[in-house]
């Protein structure tokens, strides 16, 4: 097993892995599949922020990130996606491309790591609280996929701790 930097070649692979999601299950919301080229232009963009996982010459996995919201504020915080082929499960893959994922974010100077998980993907919320991601938030039905309602759950992980992590003067940690 090899995690390293996606390469625009890989994006075939990628595509067949986030497609089959899409197309198969209630893991995301959205129901439009990914051309392999807007992947590769991703892979371009993202550089080392985005990352596959390879089991004997083949891409089994991919974890990348992107910016959480716009505006300068929210710099320093990412929304991630980690999606594994469904052979590929169970054996730590995803644990090695988000341990790598994370050291990547806090080496480009990010603090905090957000995910959504679909409420419909218990193995999703269960993995993420294995690797000491905890659940800040739950929106119910703001999502709609195979003619149902299906809810957000948002968790977070902050990557980096230090003295500016007190609470500001409303409260909120800053």
């Amino acid at each position: 097993m090899t995690v390293r930097a996606a390469r625009p070649e890989d994006a075939g692979a990628v595509a067949a892995i986030t497609n089959a999601i899409i197309r198969d299950t209630l893991v995301t919301f959205t129901t439009l599949e990914r051309r392999p080229e807007e992947i590769a232009a991703d892979i371009v963009e993202r550089g080392p922020a985005f990352l596959v996982c390879e089991q004997a010459g083949r891409v089994v996995g991919f974890a990348t990130y992107g910016p959480f919201r716009r505006g300068p504020g929210y710099a320093h915080t990412v929304e991630h996606s980690v999606q594994l082929a469904p052979t590929a499960h169970g054996q730590g893959l995803g644990r090695a491309l988000m341990a790598q994922l994370e050291e990547t974010a806090r080496a480009e100077g990010h603090h905090v790591m957000v995910g959504g998980i679909s409420a419909a993907n218990p193995g999703g919320l269960a993995f993420h609280a294995a690797i000491g991601f905890a659940e800040v938030g739950r929106m119910p039905q703001v999502g709609r996929k195979q003619g149902r309602w299906l809810d957000l759950v948002l968790v977070q992980k902050i990557l980096v701790s230090g003295a500016d992590d007190a609470p500001d003067s409303a409260g909120v940690l800053g």
